[in-house]
């Protein structure tokens, strides 16, 4: 297809589009831009890219003519279009937002444009992210000093996300490209989708934010922020709380984080071991109502804490020292309000050590674990 053959009105105006996008890119203000190669701005979804020009930078394209370009073996109108239509995404990303290869985050801007914070608020659509969308999203993460936070901690729901990668630090995918992920080995599309899922969801969240040196915002799962701010009151007030509010603000919200990372199994288990539905039971007659074997039920039980240990770090220790508060107190006094279903919860949820079969944290228990038989007698 040569430019002195184009005779039709739609070779015409892309042959006039190509040359404004060209002298815009070709500006001081798009420098950063000429090093990216043209795939950086190519979307799963597009159809008939021109493969032939995907590895190629913006700076060794441009230099050609559209002339050129049209000659190159494999490249029809219909490419040439696809091809403008990427250069034009090219163009509408901010120069600012383009973060730097090495995602420094003073230099990284919020996102504009193609992956700008008015498109954060779209619904996820991992077919939909182009590189230069995922290095803002991974500018935002190094920006906020998220990266070596789990992924987990951040995901919508831990059913749904490869358990490998809970503990994973976000940070040791801030400096890969898509391209490279996909190219890692056992990086499928599940594994691809939920680490896309919760870098969107941090972009959409500190996207638009400021920033300001003397503060800071804290990106921390609804239930254990709920459950964190209570604690931290409870421990600078006198007194026992009452039944009634251990459970509102301490059993419930947890229990909420196991049904929404855990299978409908392991959710009926913690409802049985906390005595939701009736009396707190013990191991034996969890293993009994549900069929399980009991070393099946410790493998479900270590799969509780497992969840809590991503989904709050420090709950180990918040939960450990609430406690002991409030044994504390309850030995000073005479009649001690019932706290059986909190102990029961703290020891569900962040158990002394682990239960069940043996290893180099866990030991093999052929009765009732103390933590029962305490239940129990109680």
């Amino acid at each position: 297809m040569k430019l002195a053959k184009m005779v039709s009105v739609e070779d015409l105006q892309v042959a006039s589009r190509f040359g404004s996008l060209r002298k815009i890119l070709l500006s001081d203000a798009y420098a950063d831009h000429l090093n990216k190669p043209l795939a950086y701005w190519a979307l799963p979804t597009d159809r008939r890219l021109p493969l032939a020009f995907l590895s190629r930078t913006l700076r060794d394209l441009l230099n050609d003519s559209l002339a050129e370009l049209s000659a190159t073996p494999g490249i029809g109108r219909k490419k040439i279009a696809s091809f403008v239509q990427l250069l034009a995404r090219a163009a509408n990303t901010d120069p600012a937002s383009l973060p730097a290869e090495a995602l420094d985050p003073v230099a990284a801007a919020a996102a504009s444009g193609e992956g700008s914070a008015e498109g954060g608020d779209l619904a996820f659509d991992p077919t939909n992210i182009s590189e230069v969308m995922w290095a803002q999203w991974r500018a935002d993460v190094v920006r906020h000093g998220l990266g070596g936070e789990a992924i987990g901690r951040f995901a919508p729901s831990l059913r749904h996300m490869t358990r490998v990668i809970w503990n994973t630090p976000l940070g040791e995918y801030t400096g890969v490209t898509l391209a490279e992920i996909r190219a890692m080995r056992t990086h499928g599309e599940k594994r691809i989708h939920a680490l896309l899922e919760v870098f969107h969801a941090i972009h959409t969240i500190t996207a638009g934010m400021g920033r300001q040196e003397h503060l800071v915002v804290r990106i921390v799962p609804r239930c254990i922020d709920r459950v964190e701010q209570w604690i931290g009151r409870a421990l600078q007030r006198p007194g026992i709380p009452d039944r009634q509010e251990l459970f509102d603000e301490f059993v419930q919200p947890l229990l909420e984080q196991i049904r929404l990372d855990a299978t409908q199994q392991i959710a009926a288990l913690a409802e049985n071991r906390l005595g939701i539905h009736g009396p707190i039971t013990s191991v034996r007659q969890v293993a009994r109502t549900m069929g399980l074997t009991r070393a099946r039920v410790y493998q479900l039980l270590n799969e509780i804490n497992d969840i809590l240990t991503v989904r709050w770090p420090t709950g180990r220790h918040q939960a450990h020292e609430l406690r002991e508060r409030l044994l504390a107190d309850a030995a000073r006094m005479d009649e001690a309000p019932d706290l059986r279903q909190f102990h029961a919860a703290v020891e569900l949820f962040y158990p002394g050590n682990r239960r069940g079969a043996a290893g180099p944290l866990e030991q093999a228990i052929d009765v009732e674990p103390e933590s029962d038989a305490v239940v129990e007698a109680s």
